[in-house]
């Protein structure tokens, strides 16, 4: 009968009653037959695979509401895989046309139950043969002793699942077995399936309150089964196979991979192989990260409100008592003036040395969608890393596809050696998620929403109990554990982690990995913590609207952390404390309840290229006796300061009081372990130049709501080749500086107060700056040091104050004033004002004034420019900056310390800089921020 002679519909009307070894036959007869077989997809594909008693719908347990691309395609796959087991037959080698003279199999029905021919499954196993099937009908089955399966078997329950159930352990001794569409109930036993040298396949299973056990070189495979309170152990396994399992209410781990993978291979093997690489092909696109639901469009609206973290009002009250140096009425006045009364001469003092950060700092920023910092597909992500993409492509271990784990202690458990690989698979309401110690090696490909959380752990030399310990208090949050330096990479990419009672990922205890183009949010703690040596590679993730940090490195943590977009964070972007020590690199951090980058007490770390906006507090905050090097970023717009540099020491007072110490990192002696394991600080410093004071260079700090950069600091500073442009407050405000702070070539302009404020008791040396068109005073010091070398030109107030007891050395420098006095030396200052060429820039205002208070100031061989230049003292010359050039002068490299430009995007690491950190003078804890 010819294809089209009857209309489709009535055609599948007809072959919804054929049977599938008929539908087979009919696909077979032309090409006409084969399409309108095809076309049965949605209807009778559709009935037969959801009518198939050895499986569940193809998307469960984790999305059974969507349809699989084709229910056909699924019919064939569980087809195939259903056969896996019986495939263990010797192959004949001798031709390729002998198969066709094998003899087939003859596989016997053995059936059991009352009114059958057996009526226990022990008496139907022992009369069984090779590859028979044993068909048990509904009803309960026990056995007093264990099952020792010698022949391989398929035990097969008849009707719907549960209702054939067994209390029954089984010991297989058989190079293969089948277990299909059983309840194992609990009995006096707790293994309910032990192998140690063959291969068992598990289809459409519940297992309650018991354990499934496999020892290499035996294999499984494991499909539609839900544990209830029940565990998988895998001791070196080369290969095993766990699909679409549901795992619920498990005290520890749900599944245990431990040991290397045998060498000693089974005959499944080569099978279970070709099976995986096929389905993992097809994961890849049906587990991508979903592009249907992108993150929030960041807008970069300007705050104008005060920070809301720990002690907003103790920060926003130092805002706004700051001394300015400039009344209200003084202000005024020099605006008033600057219309009515013009300035003789304005010296033009651009372009200088660091102009062109001045020109990367737009007065009102925003990040373009074409940024460079988009997530990336896993596809590009393997092309990009061939660690990563040499770990994907081996098949060892434990292969764990579309399980869904919930509601109990543990998920996978990898440890000594063993390998994992997870994709498409749900961690929901668990203490742990994952978790991979002892140099074991996994690959998390793609984690399907919605996932709890993920964090890491240590890398071995951990008591039994003490992980117990800690399991118990981490609550429900998921983890997983990165491996040790000697051990391969961990890769964590393309995953949503969302949603967490405590960290999205957790690194520690020298752990190493890749964690790129994740999407973190939602999490009740840091999106990324990293603590204990931890030194993984953070790049390309999007980490936004979490409860804590973006990013918290703590207890001598490091890590290269490079083009993420941090940003909505409650705690602030990145925060580092406890002598940890990362590369921060070309991110995004922005729109942060809090500061944007915090480096905490003993700290260091190579802070560089970032782009820090729009952050509630500061754009970053510098604890006391801390190293950092923070250089070539773009600091703007934040709401407090742009950089702000404390005497202040962490202080567990200030630690919200379920984070406050480490108990949960640090319990039956597991720091001392991971301290004894320091064997990389060789490498750690064997590229860096010692300096002994954080170093603040080559950054644009613009358009943020008080100071550019706050100083109230104990110990030594160097603040090099910075442009500090148009912020609310001073461009420097130095309030507390008992060691000396050096400020070298700087570009301090358009400030609403002064350019550089030095309170009493500071210690300074500003050389080769240029200070120009601040709306306050240049320099206003109360403070001691040197002044020396400087540009400091068309500020609206005095170009240069000193008062009270300052104690200043002010040679050789280039002043104007456009409104104010040149020089002021009033109360009872000290110093010398030396060889400093002072231009007048209003009619009529004197360009040195002194009190007589100040006569243990000494002002000697200045030279004076007045408009007529008649006076006496005074001479003729060209009204210009020349010889030197306008400054700050950038030279090749500045003296004191290199300037940085802007590192180019990449992970590549860069020299970085250490020194011993000394313990300083601390008052009180930090502000802001909290390590979460």
């Amino acid at each position: 009968m010819e294809a089209g002679s009857l209309p489709l519909e009535l055609w599948r009307l007809i072959l919804a009653y054929l049977p599938l070894a008929d539908l087979g036959r009919c696909s077979l007869v032309c090409r006409a037959w084969r399409e309108l077989i095809l076309s049965l997809d949605n209807t009778r594909w559709r009935q037969l695979c959801l009518g198939c008693a050895e499986c569940k719908h193809p998307n469960w347990p984790n999305r059974p509401h969507l349809e699989p691309r084709s229910w056909r395609e699924a019919l064939r796959r569980h087809s195939l895989a259903s056969r896996t087991w019986s495939q263990s037959g010797e192959e004949l080698e001798s031709s390729h046309c002998l198969y066709l003279f094998r003899r087939r199999k003859d596989r016997k029905v053995h059936h059991v139950g009352a009114g059958h021919e057996h009526q226990s499954l022990r008496g139907a196993l022992g009369a069984a043969g090779a590859y028979d099937r044993v068909l048990l009908h509904p009803g309960v089955y026990e056995e007093q002793s264990e099952l020792v399966l010698k022949l391989p078997v398929e035990i097969v329950g008849k009707g719907k699942l549960g209702e054939v159930a067994l209390l029954v352990s089984f010991d297989q001794q058989c190079p293969t077995a089948r277990l299909c569409n059983l309840v194992f109930m609990p009995a006096w036993f707790s293994t309910v399936f032990n192998t140690s040298s063959g291969h068992v396949q598990f289809d459409n299973c519940n297992l309650e309150n018991g354990q499934l056990q496999v020892q290499g070189p035996g294999t499984c495979q494991i499909r539609f089964c839900s544990f209830s309170q029940s565990s998988v152990h895998l001791h070196g396994v080369a290969l095993s196979l766990l699909e679409s399992c549901e795992f619920s209410g498990s005290d520890n781990a749900s599944v245990t991979v431990e040991g290397s993978p045998a060498s000693d291979r089974n005959w499944a093997c080569k099978h279970l192989t070709a099976l995986a690489k096929s389905k993992s092909m097809a994961s890849l696109q049906e587990w991508s990260p979903d592009v249907s639901h992108p993150p929030p469009v960041v807008t970069l609206e300007l705050c104008k409100e005060g920070g809301t973290g720990q002690g907003g009002g103790e920060i926003g009250a130092t805002v706004l008592s700051e001394a300015l140096d400039c009344s209200e009425s003084e202000l005024s006045t020099a605006s008033d003036n600057e219309e009515d009364e013009p300035v003789g001469y304005r010296l033009s003092y651009g372009p200088h040395g660091l102009s062109h950060l001045l020109e990367q700092a737009p007065g009102d920023p925003s990040v373009p969608a074409s940024s460079g910092l988009e997530l990336r597909t896993l596809q590009q992500e393997l092309q990009r890393d061939k660690e990563a993409q040499a770990l994907a492509a081996s098949l060892q271990g434990c292969l764990v596809r579309k399980c869904l784990f919930r509601d109990g202690k543990g998920g996978l458990f990898v440890c000594a050696q063993a390998q994992a690989r997870l994709e498409g698979n749900v961690f929901r309401d668990l203490a742990y998620a994952v978790r991979c110690i002892q140099s074991a090696k996994l690959l998390v490909v793609v984690l399907a929403d919605p996932v709890t959380c993920v964090s890491s752990s240590k890398t071995g030399r951990v008591s039994k109990q003490g992980v117990e310990v800690r399991m118990r208090r981490l609550g429900r949050t998921g983890h997983i554990s990165l491996p040790p330096p000697r051990s391969v990479s961990v890769s964590v990419q393309c995953n949503r982690i969302h949603s967490g009672l405590r960290s999205g990922i957790v690194v520690l205890g020298n752990g190493k990995g890749c964690i790129r183009s994740n999407r973190i949010y939602g999490n009740k703690e840091a999106g990324i913590y990293i603590l204990y040596n931890g030194n993984p590679v953070v790049s390309g993730n999007h980490i936004y609207q979490g409860l804590a940090a973006g990013i918290a490195v703590n207890e001598s943590g490091r890590g290269l952390i490079v083009e993420n977009v941090i940003r909505e964070n409650q705690w602030g972007g990145a925060d580092i404390r406890r002598g940890s020590d990362p590369v921060l690199r070309n991110n995004l951090i922005c729109h942060g309840y809090s500061d944007g980058v915090v480096i905490g007490e003993r700290s260091r770390g190579l802070i560089e290229g970032n782009t820090i906006c729009r952050n509630k507090g500061c754009g970053v905050w510098i604890m006391s006796s801390s190293l950092p090097h923070i250089t070539g970023n773009h600091i703007s717009h934040n709401s407090t300061y742009g950089m702000a540099v404390f005497c202040h020491k962490d202080d567990v007072n200030n630690y919200p009081p379920s984070q406050a110490s480490n108990e949960n990192f640090n319990e039956e002696g597991e720091l001392i372990a991971w301290e004894g394991d320091l064997d990389s600080e060789d490498e750690r410093f064997s590229s860096r130049r010692p300096i002994s004071a954080a170093l603040i260079e080559s950054n644009s700090i613009s358009h943020n709501g008080a100071a550019g950069l706050y100083v109230k600091n104990s110990e030594a500073l160097n603040i090099v080749g910075n442009a500090i442009h148009s912020n609310q407050g001073h461009g420097i405000s130095v309030f507390q500086s008992s060691q000396l702070s050096r400020m070298v070539n700087n570009s301090i302009t358009a400030n609403t107060a002064g350019g550089v404020s030095v309170e009493a008791g500071c210690r300074v040396e500003l050389r080769g700056n240029g200070v120009y068109d601040n709306r306050c005073h240049g320099i206003s010091s109360r403070g001691e040091g040197v002044i020396l070398e400087n540009d400091i030109i068309g500020n609206h107030g005095c170009a240069l104050r000193l008062l009270e007891s300052a104690d200043m050395r002010v040679v050789r420098n280039r002043i104007q004033s456009l409104h104010g006095f040149g020089v002021a030396v009033l109360d009872e200052v000290k110093g010398l004002v030396q060889d400093n060429l002072i231009f007048q820039g209003k009619a009529g205002k004197s360009l040195i004034h002194k009190t007589a208070a100040a006569e243990d100031c000494i002002v000697l061989n200045n030279e004076l420019l007045a408009f007529n230049g008649k006076s006496p003292g005074r001479r003729e010359a060209a009204w210009a900056l020349e010889n030197p050039p306008p400054r700050p002068r950038v030279e090749g490299q500045p003296s004191g310390a290199p300037a940085a430009q802007p590192a180019p995007r990449g992970i590549s690491m860069t020299t970085r800089i250490t020194a011993r950190v000394e313990s300083g003078c601390h008052s009180s804890g930090s502000i802001f921020c909290s390590i979460l």
